[in-house]
């Protein structure tokens, strides 16, 4: 009883954290550039009670002795990095990203700052000033991270002069153009990263994500270059923003059969205490 109650009870802690991904993954059901999270389970303890020899009657084909296990816990959190529908925006700060590749940001306001990676593409032309005084526009995410481009193979912050528009390539290529496209700016391209290792990125707030710290970045995400119209290449697509790729009926079928599996271990549980108490009762 006693081992049926702790199974249970370790079961029921597994299943409360795949009904919170659950719960996120649909309260994000409408939220550019999010990807679904999944739970990755596996058993805390399984062995093996063994049996007597009088238990071997004839006519019995399976070994003696009987699998036991103590529960399930969640390992790891993994993300579903495949791709979300595009809706048009004709915004031109909004962009987004078809096939395999994240864009590349900052956390902080400068290029030392620590790293982040983000499919939310509803960009934003922030307005900053110079140090010799003059005005431009910093693209950055909705929450304010800079966006990072390439430019002669130097990572860099993207600046708009004031009064010229953004206009991105489907490779990626970055040029500011003026109201009477007499004059542009080459600003870079775009950086776009690889995930190579999906399991080791975590999610760190606002639709970004981010390499643990006693982790090789390198081991995790690749730099690549956008190939438009080649078979498996990424493209940007400005005016666009990417859908979250969570699919609502098959989230809410998966949360009917945990929250079943959670009133089973719940039950079991209750069942446990109850066949306790009886013992108690009649041992007097």
């Amino acid at each position: 009883m006693n081992n049926s109650m702790i199974s249970a009870a370790a079961s029921m802690g597994a299943m409360q954290r795949k009904l919170d991904m659950l719960a996120e993954n649909i309260a994000n059901l409408n939220t550019s550039g999010y990807k679904r999270k999944n739970a990755v389970f596996e058993d805390i303890l399984t062995n093996i009670q063994p049996q007597e020899r009088d238990f071997d009657l004839p006519g019995r084909h399976s070994p003696l002795g009987f699998t036991q296990g103590w529960g399930a816990r969640v390992v790891a959190q993994t993300l579903d990095l495949t791709q979300g529908p595009l809706q048009q925006t004709g915004n031109s700060t909004d962009v987004a990203i078809e096939g395999n590749a994240l864009f590349e940001v900052r956390t902080g306001a400068t290029l030392n700052s620590e790293r982040a990676f983000t499919r939310q593409g509803a960009f934003q032309l922030m307005p900053v000033t110079e140090a010799d005084g003059t005005v431009s526009r910093m693209l950055v995410t909705d929450s304010g991270q800079p966006v990072v481009a390439v430019d002669n193979g130097e990572d860099t912050l993207i600046r708009v002069p004031d009064g010229y528009d953004l206009h991105i390539a489907a490779d990626g290529t970055l040029t500011a153009a003026n109201a009477d496209q007499t004059e542009t700016l080459d600003l870079g391209k775009l950086k776009l990263v690889e995930v190579t290792k999906p399991d080791l990125l975590q999610a760190v707030g606002d639709n970004l994500y981010g390499v643990p710290q006693n982790v090789n970045a390198g081991d995790v995400v690749q730099t690549i270059q956008a190939a438009p119209g080649q078979e498996g290449g990424v493209a940007v697509r400005q005016g666009y923003l990417e859908q979250s790729n969570v699919n609502l009926v098959e989230e809410m079928a998966d949360l009917i059969a945990v929250q079943r599996a959670y009133q089973l271990n719940a039950r079991a549980l209750t069942s446990g205490d109850q066949m306790l108490q009886m013992a108690t009762d009649l041992r007097g």
